[in-house]
């Protein structure tokens, strides 16, 4: 059987990655990629992808943040029942729950927690579960949306018009976070979407140890010059230049084309059921059968009237029936037609322009200067090569080109930094 990145790759393109950081002696970020493993699969539940950034002390929070992403993916899988929407949501749920239990069964993981944020690449569109300050974005043509809303105090008192002008509002950590799962035993879920898709879409999960080092703008101009592989390498790079106070989580998917498996030829159609019909139970069908054979009796015995009011009985009992089957009026979160949230909540443009190359050619700049002074054992020669691709990018007025070289370059020597750190144990503090 093909893998599931093999039978969408035409379509599809993802990649993930996840660093300690610089300051953060263990990591406490998880994340989850699960495609859908064929096109009737796709069809169901699509592909799910999520990032979970733990918190507590000793090992609670990297515990906290594995049992989101195992539970989260598993759990939505399972809810072939529900819609998309109701699954994702129980799936939450249901990971709050047993994190809150985990935390309580132990006075070492009490009031541990994670943030969880999970994508949903769905036939109608793009579906988002947050809780946290773990975020979503969207990067479409040069332009970057926040799909999500970050659940921390500066975002929450600047939503109720309480967050103050003065400088005061500066002194606001932005590390408080009001809303995780597991400290309690019941969450609020944040459901945003479906956002349309089209091809050329990139969409980007990180934890805040991304978001809370490089500038919106900054990821938008990354995820349009770079393939998701190259791009979550330098986004992580870019955040550890900036301190690397915290662990970093990356997920980037990039829409190639319409969800099509390879094999979805060869693949049986999906019966068209739709996902919002529930069994009814037998029961329901005896009471029914009683009161239609009641009034027959009743008619052909001479008391018609009678015989009316059984008909009816009958008649309400099957149109509960069906009520029932189709999940009554407003007894299901109903996905077809449906909006949820309020995304974006922040946007901003993204393409390459003097200054965003600026700040990279002070960074490549810096690095170099580095690498000169601790002598990192550098091949100079491929690096001089990547920053003369720049030079001719820029005399051709191809901003996207001289980006793109000057991003390798960043990661050329960050990758020399890694090796250099493996072999010395260095602490990892780069000293620009």
């Amino acid at each position: 059987m093909d893998h599931p990145a093999t039978i969408w790759s035409r379509c599809l393109e993802h990649a993930a990655l996840s660093d300690v950081g610089l300051r953060r002696a263990n990591n406490q970020d998880a994340f989850a990629v699960a495609l859908a493993g064929g096109q009737a699969d796709f069809q169901r539940c699509g592909h799910l992808f999520l990032v979970a950034d733990g918190m507590g002390a000793h090992a609670a929070g990297e515990l906290a943040s594995k049992m989101a992403a195992d539970t989260v993916s598993l759990v939505y899988h399972k809810r072939l029942d529900q819609s998309p929407p109701e699954a994702i949501l129980s799936a939450v749920l249901d990971a709050n729950q047993q994190i809150h239990n985990r935390g309580q069964a132990s006075s070492d993981f009490r009031g541990m927690g994670t943030t969880a944020t999970t994508l949903l690449l769905l036939p109608v569109g793009a579906l988002v579960a947050h809780v946290g300050d773990s975020r979503a974005y969207r990067w479409r043509d040069n332009h970057i949306e926040q799909l999500t809303f970050d659940h921390s105090l500066v975002w929450e008192m600047r939503a109720a018009g309480q967050l103050p002008d003065n400088g005061a509002a500066g002194l606001i950590s932005k590390n408080i976070i009001t809303r995780s799962l597991g400290p309690n035993p019941a969450v609020r879920v944040d459901l945003e979407g479906p956002f349309p898709v089209q091809a050329g879409d990139t969409f980007l999960l990180c934890s805040d140890g991304l978001s809370g080092q490089v500038k919106d703008e900054e990821i938008g101009m990354v995820l349009g010059c770079l393939p998701p592989a190259e791009a979550v390498r330098a986004l992580v790079d870019l955040a550890n230049l900036r301190g690397g106070p915290d662990n970093i989580t990356v997920i980037v998917a990039k829409v190639l084309g319409p969800q099509i498996a390879q094999n979805a030829a060869a693949e049986e159609r999906p019966p068209s059921i739709p996902n919002n019909v529930q069994p009814v139970h037998p029961m329901v069908w005896t009471v029914l059968g009683v009161a239609a054979l009641g009034a027959v009796g009743l008619l052909a015995m001479g008391y018609p009237w009678i015989a009316m009011l059984s008909f009816l009985a009958a008649a309400a009992v099957g149109v509960a029936a069906m009520m029932q089957r189709s999940g009554g009026p407003g007894s299901r979160l109903r996905f077809e037609n449906r909006r949820f949230g309020r995304g974006p909540y922040v946007a901003c443009d993204c393409a390459p322009n003097p200054e965003l190359l600026g700040r990279l050619s002070e960074i490549v700049q810096q690095l170099r200067e580095a690498a000169t002074r601790e002598n990192w054992p550098v091949d100079w020669t491929a690096f001089d090569a990547f920053l003369g691709r720049v030079a001719l990018a820029s005399q051709a007025a191809d901003l996207v080109e001289a980006a793109r070289e000057q991003l390798r370059a960043i990661s050329f020597l960050m990758a020399q930094l890694r090796r250099q750190k493996a072999a010395s144990s260095d602490s990892g503090v780069i000293n620009l």
